[in-house]
């Protein structure tokens, strides 16, 4: 069975929400024909342990996480066709490291307090936003970025910032995103602050839908 490693080591901020994100991704693996296996020891972070992987989900961790040889092995699988899915605070870790940055697509800036928004659905044609409607309006901690994914990425969910206070970054404000490095599918998520996310039909189907692209399982 394919497995998949949600890693969610903090040296910053740590969320909450890491304990159910990582219960619903067992359950979604569980459900629907994966294994998943979550720590947040950089150990497993060698070539031979990262291969068993089809997928690694970056579930809110933040600051700096690894070491140099961390940082080669993960770039390697990456780079040699290992998936990828990062969600919420996996943006706002290893300033220092141009490849993560990368990998991500995007660098964490601020937020304003946690308040409902409305989301633009640019792009129904990905496992993570197949189940969308036209928009989508959901209570979540909305991020800046300190710029704009490069033009390499595809932009799956945009914010209207005029449905929320506080927004800086501007139009377009993305907020959901794919792209590849070499061999490797990326997926990035910017929704999963809270706790109640993860008991969300909507948002559950979203984060299966990146997982499942990132690890290429059930045809993404």
């Amino acid at each position: 069975m394919p497995r998949v490693l949600v890693f969610a080591k903090t040296t910053g901020y740590r969320h909450d929400s890491i304990p159910a994100g990582a219960e619903a991704v067992r359950e979604l693996g569980a459900r629907n024909g994966f294994t998943v296996d979550v720590t947040d020891d950089t150990v497993l972070f060698s070539p031979d342990i990262l291969a068993r992987y089809r997928a690694l989900v970056f579930l809110s961790t933040t600051g700096e996480l690894f070491a140099d040889a961390h940082r080669r092995a993960l770039e390697s699988y990456v780079r040699g066709g290992g998936g990828f899915a990062g969600v919420h605070a996996a943006a706002d870790a290893e300033y220092d490291w141009p490849f993560y940055g990368e990998l991500v697509g995007a660098r964490f800036a601020r937020h304003p307090h946690v308040q409902p928004a409305t989301m633009l659905v640019q792009h129904h044609d990905h496992p993570a936003t197949a189940h969308l409607g036209r928009t989508w309006t959901r209570t979540d901690e909305w991020y800046d970025f300190a710029s704009a994914p490069s033009a390499r990425v595809r932009v799956l969910l945009t914010v209207d910032e005029s449905s929320y206070e506080g927004a800086r970054m501007g139009e377009p404000h993305p907020l959901a995103w794919c792209h590849d490095i070499d061999d490797g599918r990326c997926f990035y998520t910017a929704l999963g602050h809270t706790v109640e996310s993860f008991a969300e039909p909507e948002f559950r189907a979203h984060l299966l839908g990146g997982i499942q692209y990132a690890a290429r399982l059930a045809g993404a």
